[in-house]
């Protein structure tokens, strides 16, 4: 033996023979091939001859190792120095299990971010249970590649997996707020509003983790499946023969099962869900990217901008104008079985004492263009008079010279035009250009109490600051005010309670009441609790309003209120349903009058059959009905 040759080693009993030995379609190998890149080996190759003898695919020739100097062979000769730091030599039957394990968890990987889809709902045993067309034609790509094409293949196919995983979870979470999946081009914005939201419920500390907790999950995701894939990839490479006739198989299977419509308790077995998946995700960002021309147009064509100032809104001059949303009061909380009766009392307590106050009023439905979240697209929705479904149409709009339902007030010079905003902490540059003269945000009220989860003011003590600051002033001016109320804003724990007006003062009663209040953390664990709170929240929003106007309306007193969009899926139990409650209250007759062919309900509380518009269409209504020739 010379001094240059390594002491022969005997070959891992891991590696085993190469299982395409007899394959056709690549040249066969020397038998002893294995043996000898295991015995020539040198010091720190081992791993390596062990890996290649294991793991080597068809039609790549073994690389000969690099002749050492003898003075390392002793290295070589280590026990325990073949792979692992020789876990796999000493223990070749576990090694055996973990690699098949390893092999199989990344075909479950791939299969079920394949086969899961990307709503709760949907989720069920029968959905996973099925075998994805797009499984048996990645193995067919790939099993068709040569060697280094096949492993760049591999792993950007992890990258997409992994990318539209992340992407289906984010599907889960917007449907489970919004009722709509992720808008890949509008909807990055709204990321950092989830993360305020999580900051308003569970602290900073809180916040801080959420965020941390979902990179790493993101990343985690990324990186298990470019894995899973690249490991699949080299199982089907060093069991072609066998991968080939699956795969075959697997297709004539698909085939036969999706042209005879085979279904297994319901749910059709031969899928092609992921393709079609993507597919609608492509068309929904080139539909998103069109969008700006399509709202473009729509803008354009606005029935009353060339009229007149002195011809808008004539049949409310000299009146106070107050157009006031509630945040989240959607159907729901009025036709829902358990919730229905408590805020049905609350209506018919309201209407009472309005109309032992002289005033009347007059309800229907309007349909927002959002769900679960999104006020600030309802609220210009129903000021423009245009469609605001997505933040990319709020911008072209906010930076556009279309003329809101407020602008029409501010153009006629008749009324000072302001805004209650209690919701908004941050600057918000938007708001002059729904013409407003003046914005009292959470910090101009002259609150100093506690926030209330993600709501900083709570309602009637916004109202009574109103009347504080503008409403109770003397020799004024006649106001339209815009008033957004955000008690009812999710997360709806804990929520205030109403206290005599008196006893407001600066608002640090609230402390007390706060502390008095429920967990956010325990009521979201049950979805009944949840139902429950947000009924409450609504109930106290509503008899915010309504004691306010007994207590501060007069004559000339014109309110309008509606909710801005329904509450999240955990309340609506899912539904599809958009529609809000739209109500004017006035104690002079002759404004109702002018809303006498509308066909809406008397009283507080819309009928189940009363009118549904679209909110954009309510603008032009309402300025019709109170311009020159309406009534």
């Amino acid at each position: 033996m010379s001094h240059l040759t390594p002491p022969r080693q005997l070959p891992d009993d891991d590696a085993g023979p190469d299982p395409d030995a007899t394959a056709t379609d690549g040249p066969r190998e020397d038998s002893g091939t294995a043996e000898q890149t295991g015995a020539d080996a040198s010091p720190g190759t081992g791993e390596r001859a062990e890996e290649s003898a294991g793991d080597e695919e068809p039609g790549e020739p073994a690389v000969e190792p690099a002749v050492e100097p003898a003075a390392d062979t002793a290295s070589a000769a280590r026990p325990g120095w073949f792979g692992w730091f020789g876990w796999r030599r000493r223990h070749p039957l576990a090694a055996r299990v973990v690699r098949v394990g390893t092999t199989v968890l990344a075909g479950a990987l791939v299969l079920t971010v394949l086969l899961v889809p990307n709503r709760l709902d949907w989720m069920s045993v029968q959905a996973f249970l099925r075998l994805p067309v797009e499984g048996v034609f990645l193995a067919a790509v790939l099993l068709a590649l040569p060697a280094k094409a096949r492993r760049i293949t591999a792993g950007a196919l992890g990258v997409l997996l992994g990318l539209s995983a992340v992407l289906k979870c984010l599907d889960m979470g917007f449907r489970q707020t919004l009722a709509r999946p992720f808008d890949l081009v509008f909807d990055w914005v709204l990321l950092s509003d989830g993360a305020d939201w999580v900051k308003d419920s569970f602290g900073r500390s809180g916040e801080i983790l959420a965020v941390v907790g979902v990179i790493v999950l993101v990343i985690a995701v990324l990186a298990l499946s470019v894995l899973a894939t690249m490991r699949l990839a080299s199982a089907l490479a060093r069991h072609r023969t066998v991968a080939v006739r699956a795969t075959l198989v697997l297709g004539v299977v698909w085939v036969i099962c999706f042209t005879m419509g085979v279904q297994f308790g319901g749910v059709t077995f031969a899928t092609k869900g992921y393709a079609q998946y993507l597919s609608n995700r492509v068309q929904y960002v080139r539909d998103g990217l069109g969008d700006a021309d399509v709202y473009k147009k729509q803008m354009a064509v606005d029935a009353f901008a060339h009229t007149p100032s002195d011809q808008l809104l004539t049949g409310l001059r000299g009146k106070d104008v107050m157009l006031t949303f509630i945040e989240s009061y959607g159907r729901v909380a009025i036709d829902d079985p358990t919730m229905g009766p408590e805020v049905d009392a609350t209506l018919k307590a309201g209407g009472a004492r309005l109309e032992a106050a002289g005033f009347s009023a007059r309800s229907g439905w309007l349909r927002s263009p959002v769900t679960g979240a999104g006020s600030w697209l309802a609220h210009s929705t129903f000021l423009s008079g245009t469609w605001v479904k997505n933040q990319q149409r709020y911008r072209s709009l906010t930076t556009s010279d279309r003329a809101t339902l407020t602008s029409y007030f501010q153009k006629t010079g008749a009324w000072r035009t302001v805004g209650v905003v209690p919701g908004v902490r941050k600057p918000w540059p938007e708001g002059k250009y729904f013409g407003l003269d003046h914005i009292y945000d959470s910090t101009h009220l002259g609150y100093q109490g506690p926030y209330f989860s993600w709501t900083p003011v709570p309602d009637q003590f916004s109202l009574e600051a109103f009347q504080k600051l503008e409403h109770g002033k003397k020799n004024r001016d006649p106001i339209m005010a815009e008033i957004i109320l955000a008690s009812s804003h999710n997360p709806w724990s804990p929520i205030a309670h109403m206290i005599d007006w008196k006893d407001l003062g600066d608002g640090s009663v609230f402390y007390k009441i706060k502390k008095e209040g429920t967990d956010p953390t325990e009521v979201w664990k049950s979805a009944k609790r949840v139902r429950t709170e947000y009924r409450k929240a609504i109930q106290y929003s509503l008899d915010s309003l309504t004691q306010w106007v007994q207590r501060y309306g007069d004559d000339n007193t014109v309110l309008v209120f509606l909710g801005d969009h329904q509450p999240v899926p955990t309340v609506t139990g899912g539904s599809a349903d958009r529609d809000v409650p739209v109500t004017i209250v006035a104690r002079d007759p002759k404004v109702l009058d002018r809303i006498s062919d509308w066909g809406w309900t008397d009283g507080l509380k819309p009928a189940a059959d009363a009118p549904e518009w679209a909110m954009n269409k309510f603008r032009d209504r309402f300025m019709t009905a109170y311009g020159p020739n309406g009534g």
